[in-house]
């Protein structure tokens, strides 16, 4: 969280935010962490968030909507499609659209994971947001955290690196899934990507620079 604040307040002239970072820091640990599961069977999967995690800060330099991502994804790799549920400040929407395509650009570069050997993959989503990948061809589902898919295995590690956040395995478990542990989230306004994006784009149009990280955010 310290480098999500500090980004934050870069350029702020008012002692005011300096000091609001200073308290934070005394009363928070630098990294914030929160746990999710992906559960998948076949070519279907679901990523949500543990219901054990903490709730949302309420401390407004900490407030950040990227760090507080709580999205439900339902994902077919048959169709090609999702169903996000996404919480837009206290607005519920049901995201309805096609799986993102990604270039990804494999590279040579492997690392362990969760007792699992993985391959480094790079890719350029939202125009300009440099994504890192970790993928494993020992477990066979072109799936992983989000809305990311399309490596010849699973995602096991997933960084954005400029915006400092990072989904990393702990732990994989073999266990029979359902599939009623794989159906789709059902509550929330019918939209798509981009009549979402139209809506946010409306929004934030008065948050100046504030507003690229929260769109982003929402964009994933």
């Amino acid at each position: 969280m310290y480098a999500l604040i500090a980004k934050k307040i870069k350029g702020e002239t008012d002692s005011y935010y300096q000091l609001a970072f200073e308290s934070y820091k005394k009363n928070n640990p630098q990294f914030k962490t929160t746990k999710s599961i992906l559960s998948f069977s076949k070519n279907k999967s679901l990523y949500k968030w543990d219901e054990t995690n903490q709730s949302a800060s309420n401390s407004w330099i900490s407030d950040d909507a990227m760090a507080n991502l709580k999205n439900v994804i339902a994902t077919d790799l048959d169709t090609k499609t999702s169903i996000t549920q996404k919480n837009v400040y206290d607005n519920l929407y049901l995201v309805k659209d096609s799986l993102r395509k990604i270039d990804w650009k494999i590279t040579d570069e492997t690392r362990e994971i969760a007792g699992y050997e993985c391959r480094r993959a790079n890719a350029i989503i939202i125009d300009s947001v440099y994504v890192v990948a970790y993928y494993t061809i020992q477990i066979p589902f072109s799936g992983g955290p989000e809305s990311f898919t399309g490596l010849p295995g699973t995602i096991l590690g997933l960084a954005l690196p400029h915006e400092n956040i990072t989904w990393f395995a702990t732990k994989v478990t073999e266990i029979p899934v359902l599939e009623k542990d794989l159906a789709p989230p059902t509550k929330g306004k019918p939209t798509d990507n981009k009549e979402l994006n139209k809506t946010l784009l409306e929004a934030l149009k008065n948050w100046g620079k504030w507003a690229r990280k929260t769109l982003l955010a929402y964009s994933l």
